[in-house]
């Protein structure tokens, strides 16, 4: 799986006549799409070009996972727009996520990175919790963590490319494990996709897509208001711009109190904050890429596209039977945005049509190492 990226940087450095007294930390120069913001990026972990390649290898690598048959790219496929098609992913022991894996398209400008938690906002401490995490297990390394760095430690590429990544001080620590892995992920730019060319001025959108926009854009669906930006997200953060916003939401997905509650095993915010008003909220992804991320919502509860914009249309999801059964639609703690609208199968043929607008396959075509 890893292949001989190291190798490559140190040779790119010798060809450019730098020698032994080669800048190892070379800075990452972003290649930014027309009218996206430069991500914030912690002062303790600086983006180099080194420091991303080390991310992309370990990303991809199942020496990561207890098992050592998975990797953070398991359930973070980049064809899929680093998601995995599965309603919640699989770790590495067998044990189920609680969540539905969220595509890493432009995560550097997230203000928040879990479906439910405004406490985290640093991918270097996001990576904790699928590392070492045992609620659910994911990779499985969870009180290894001297087992692990020893693996990397032992490994001819590692052995390579973590000091070349981390010239000064003792280069195999959890903490510049999980700054390789961030600075990784904060260089995954999705900003190629057709919409992007058409606002560019480089080419047109299909006239059904152009339909599509206007709708989306429109307030009779209001689609914009939890999926707006250049990013299709409400929780941006970036250079030059005050904190991000950080809202969450609750679409009426559920209700099975008749008062708005969610299943148990995942009730949203409420669960950080303990706030009343806080039952079934979650973040509203990016919709970059939206129509190669399926399943739908924070628990893939919604299988396809056209399931997703029933439930927005009706202005919240009708479970007729079972222990989750409820009318979605009647929360009192829904959101006010969510309130449901008509729609013809011509403006849903449209909407699909802008949607598949938001795809980009040269982000998709990223290969591991």
């Amino acid at each position: 799986m890893r292949g001989c990226g190291p190798i490559l940087v140190v040779l790119a450095l010798l060809l450019m006549g730098c020698g032994e007294d080669a800048n190892v930390e070379e800075p990452w120069v972003w290649n930014l799409p027309q009218g996206f913001p430069v991500p914030v990026v912690p002062a303790d972990n600086p983006m180099t070009v080194a420091k991303v390649e080390l991310g992309r290898q370990l990303f991809f690598d199942p020496i990561l996972s207890l098992s050592r048959n998975q990797s953070c790219g398991s359930c973070h496929e980049p064809a899929r727009a680093f998601t995995d098609g599965r309603a919640l992913s699989e770790g590495s022991t067998g044990e189920l996520t609680r969540r539905n894996s969220m595509s890493l398209a432009n995560v550097a400008y997230n203000a928040t990175l879990n479906w439910a938690d405004p406490n985290m906002t640093r991918l270097e401490e996001q990576a904790r919790g699928p590392l070492f995490g045992t609620e659910p297990v994911e990779l499985g390394m969870g009180g290894r963590e001297v087992e692990l760095l020893d693996r990397l430690r032992d490994d001819p590429e590692y052995a390579e490319a973590f000091p070349l990544a981390f010239p000064n001080g003792e280069a195999f620590t959890v903490e510049r494990l999980l700054a390789a892995l961030a600075s990784y992920q904060r260089s995954l730019i999705s900003g190629g996709s057709p919409y992007d060319r058409f606002i560019a001025g480089d080419s047109e959108l299909s006239e059904a897509a152009r339909r599509g926009l206007e709708l989306f854009f429109g307030e009779r669906f209001e689609c914009f208001h939890c999926h707006g930006g250049f990013n299709f997200t409400q929780s941006n953060r970036h250079e030059g711009a005050p904190d991000g916003e950080a809202p969450f939401h609750n679409t009426g997905l559920y209700n099975v109190d008749g008062r708005g509650a969610y299943p148990e095993r995942d009730q949203g915010l409420i669960e950080v904050t303990g706030q009343p008003e806080d039952m079934g909220r979650f973040r509203a992804p990016t919709l970059r890429n939206v129509m190669v991320t399926a399943p739908y919502m924070h628990d893939g509860s919604v299988a396809t596209i056209d399931e997703a914009l029933d439930h927005y249309a009706r202005g919240g999801r009708r479970i007729s039977e079972g222990p989750n059964q409820g009318d979605g639609r009647l929360s009192i703690v829904k959101s006010d945005f969510v309130s449901g609208f008509q729609m013809t199968p011509e403006e849903r043929e449209d909407l699909k049509a802008f949607l598949r607008s938001l795809t980009d396959d040269s982000f998709l075509s990223v290969t591991a190492p």
